[in-house]
């Protein structure tokens, strides 16, 4: 499982490393090759829930075969792409299949590694994961600047033996595919899907439209009036895709709320920190990995630790250790960026990355033991679709708090050059998407305003975009600082694990009513031949032997004996 989940979180950082190479060869522009980006990105966040509720109703293991088949296909075709007029919309809709793919795989992979471990047990083994893969995506820009050297191409066939390995992994482990007999609900697949899909392109392309553009706020608003419809629709449904009842649980609640700010600075930080070590720190791609390298190394190992704490103590003591850490962490580090050096940043860099580590395993180990009867994959889609849905919105807001303060501060600069005044702006506007785009470490060339400017002010443009990307990384710490508010609210505890299998051997429960049931009360039809109870008395037991004294005990009572909690008379 580890494998297929990490191809899949290698693919969101290896891709971008190689975006010079692709423009270059395939002369995209760099509109283009964000279109290339954010498709997967897209295509992932609008069908995690979908990609859940699949891996309830046909079982994990055909979900997570299905999902790693349907992503690997995909990155041989990208990598096949067109050198001609088809290369980018063939790498569009297959990135956008690739995103499919990974929505299908890692929920159903997830909800494998739940159900094999009991409630006592599931921290340390989400944290091993979740450090695991983390670790193995910070080896994604690592990886992507090597495999360039030889061939752009190269970051999408890599995914071929690592798929392989995971599919015969997952063959040899013969895992239980428990499946649902409940119908999909296809209507609110398609709602979920348009709702994530329109919102969260408003965000992407709220760099490249601008905020004060129609169409970014018409995808955005018109997103969110679609998940509001999928909301009501999906209360009055018996089968919904996603069960909203979840989160009447107010550790769910919180535990998402955690999630969705802590998120707003994880995913993005590859980004911002990245492409900081090439610019400022005049880094190569391996250096630039490196860099990152330090805060995976805190996030492991602060994995870990949260894993065990969350076991112990339930997961409140680890949300709030890790929002405080965490923002402590990126407060700090955004200090340190105009130092240039990467020598003194390494500390807080660990600092910031065992802050996230605190929260993700726990987090996301918590909201799954709310699962109701025990739909790991439903409810981990609904996590997994938070998370991107944060990660998107991190990445709009902080890339238009990075591009306008950098547009500024590059203009202050232009003063003291040969730019003619009036043309100050745009340069400062060429320069900005010049450097936040797609850097790397070569230097600009040509003879336009743009490439001129640059080359005379590159030191001073270095230091701009360090104090701009202060601002980011101080919003980033205020994101977790919210979090910890948030996991204040936790009501601490841990949740008690309700399998299908407590509940068929849980002869008796309470019903609304607050009357015992001879049967579980169950969400989908009754079986055959038993009338569907919701209320109402439980029915009389039946006569026993004459003179036995004993009588004929309900399955209520039988259960009770066996458990020692209760005798029945004359026992």
């Amino acid at each position: 499982m580890m494998c297929a989940v990490a191809m899949t979180f290698i693919d969101q950082t290896i891709v971008s490393i190689a975006a010079p190479d692709i423009v270059s060869e395939l002369g995209l522009s760099a509109s283009g090759m964000q279109w290339v980006i954010n498709a997967y990105l897209l295509s992932l966040a609008a069908f995690f829930a979908l990609g859940g509720r699949l891996a309830d109703l046909w079982g994990p293991r055909r979900v997570v075969i299905a999902g790693t088949v349907v992503f690997v296909v995909s990155s041989v075709l990208c990598g096949c792409v067109p050198d001609d007029g088809y290369a980018l919309p063939w790498l569009v809709v297959f990135r956008a299949t690739q995103g499919l793919g990974a929505a299908l795989l890692f929920p159903a992979a997830l909800a494998v590694v739940v159900a094999v471990f009991p409630v006592e047990r599931r921290g340390r083994a989400l944290a091993l994961f979740f450090g695991l893969t983390g670790a193995l995506t910070a080896l994604g820009p690592l990886l992507g600047g090597w495999l360039t050297a030889w061939t752009w191409r190269a970051v999408f066939w890599v995914n071929v033996p690592v798929a392989v390995v995971a599919l015969v992994l997952t063959v040899l482990a013969r895992i239980s595919d428990r499946r649902r007999k409940e119908p999909l609900d296809v209507t609110g697949a398609l709602l979920i899907v348009a709702g994530m899909g329109l919102s969260v392109l408003g965000f992407q392309q709220a760099s490249a439209w601008g905020w004060d553009s129609a169409w970014t706020w018409l995808c955005i608003a018109g997103g969110l009036a679609v998940l509001a419809v999928f909301c009501r629709y999906e209360l009055r449904q018996q089968h919904p895709l996603v069960d909203l009842a979840v989160f009447r649980s107010r550790a769910f609640t919180v535990d998402a709320l955690v999630l969705f700010f802590a998120m707003l600075a994880f995913v993005p930080v590859f980004f911002f920190a990245s492409v900081y070590a090439q610019v400022s720190l005049s880094a190569s791609p391996n250096q630039a990995a490196l860099y990152l390298l330090y805060f995976f190394a805190g996030f492991a190992l602060a994995s870990q630790w949260g894993g065990r704490i969350l076991d112990k103590q339930g997961p409140r003591p680890a949300l709030r250790l890790g929002c405080a850490v965490g923002a402590a962490g990126f407060a700090l580090w955004a200090g340190k960026l105009t130092d240039l050096s990467m020598h003194d940043q390494w500390p807080y860099v660990a600092l910031a990355g065992a802050g996230i580590g605190f929260i993700l395993a726990p987090a996301s180990t918590e909201a799954v033991n709310r699962a109701i009867d025990a739909s790991y994959g439903e409810v981990t889609g609904i996590t997994q679709t938070v998370r991107n849905y944060a990660a998107s919105v991190g990445l709009a807001v902080f890339g238009t708090v990075l591009t306008h303060t950098m547009t500024d501060r590059v203009t202050e600069t232009l003063r003291g050059s040969d730019v003619p005044p009036d043309a100050r702006p745009s340069v400062a506007r060429d320069i900005t998407e010049a450097v936040t785009g797609h850097a790397d470490e070569r230097t600009p060339t040509g003879g336009d305003a743009t490439a001129t400017a640059m080359r005379e002010a590159m030191p001073a443009i270095r230091m701009d975009f360090a104090e701009a990307n202060q601002w980011v990384f101080y919003g980033m710490a205020i994101a977790l600082g919210i979090g910890y508010f948030c996991a204040l609210r936790h009501p601490g505890g841990r949740a008690a694990e309700a399998t299908p299998a407590d509940a068929a051997r849980a002869q008796c429960v309470t019903g609304p009513s607050g009357v015992r049931h001879p049967w579980p009360v169950r969400r989908g039809p009754a079986p055959p031949g038993r009338p569907r109870r919701t209320s109402g008395p439980a029915p009389l037991p039946a006569p026993g032997r004459a003179g036995s004294g004993r009588g004929r005990r309900t399955r209520c009572g039988r259960r009770r004996a066996r458990t020692g909690r209760a005798r029945t008379p004359g026992r």
